[in-house]
């Protein structure tokens, strides 16, 4: 090679491997781009398990948070204020007069503790799931560097905007309504013309096709029901 030829950026295959590719996927995959998954459905073979996205909780963090400062720091006033040999404050006296005087049973105490149960369980709640259930996890494709740092995911209701849309291309189809769930995705369509049967049947292979296409992590169950506008 001369020094002013400019290098090729091709390599010959081995001896073994001189015949080509026998189809596109092959192909893509050898040039360094993997093939589509999400058009043919295929799972995630890469051994990755997708999971659901975790809300940051802000809102009741933040007014759980305001709470208990405000009653700490109104307590811990008091407090200091007893320790400078004030008076303590109204609200302080009488409530530790009823905790002392009040017996176990008493309707307030009962009804103050489920408060309080309550509350608490629905904070654990809060701390063990993730939210965030509009946006559902998609699958993570095969043979791509770096691929297993990537968390992608797909908000329910552009899911739903794009079966409805594919619904309503089915012949007879009039109208839809299509809402998705992490595990189901319900499809009630009205159609105007052509028999139900054969109007649900097409509608379902056109859905599951849709669905198949979303590329999601795991692929709720499609439930399709079809009947005749109302009269009148």
């Amino acid at each position: 090679m001369s020094a002013g030829e400019p290098r090729s950026n091709t390599r010959r295959l081995s001896a073994g491997n001189e015949r080509a590719p026998s189809d596109p996927g092959q192909a893509a995959s050898a040039a360094g781009n993997p093939p589509d998954r999400g058009a043919t459905g295929a799972d995630n073979d890469s051994g990755w398990s997708a999971h659901r996205f975790w809300s940051a909780r802000r809102i009741p963090a933040t007014v759980i948070a305001l709470l208990c400062g405000a009653g700490i720091g109104l307590l811990l006033y008091d407090v200091v204020s007893v320790r400078a040999h004030r008076p303590a404050m109204g609200w302080r006296r009488q409530l530790a007069a009823e905790l002392a005087t009040r017996p176990l049973d008493d309707t307030w105490l009962t009804v103050g503790a489920a408060v309080a149960m309550i509350l608490g369980l629905w904070l654990f709640v809060l701390a063990v799931t993730p939210g965030l259930r509009r946006l559902l996890p998609m699958r993570q494709p095969a043979g791509v560097p770096g691929a297993e740092e990537v968390h992608a995911g797909l908000d329910s209701r552009a899911a739903a905007l794009v079966l409805r849309d594919r619904a309503m291309q089915v012949p007879g189809v009039q109208s839809t309504r299509v809402d998705v769930g992490r595990r189901k995705i319900k499809t009630r369509a009205q159609a105007h013309f052509r028999d139900l049967d054969d109007v649900s049947a097409d509608l379902d292979a056109a859905l599951n096709e849709t669905v198949r296409t979303l590329g999601l992590a795991r692929q709720p169950r499609l439930a399709v029901r079809v009947q005749r506008p109302k009269k009148g």
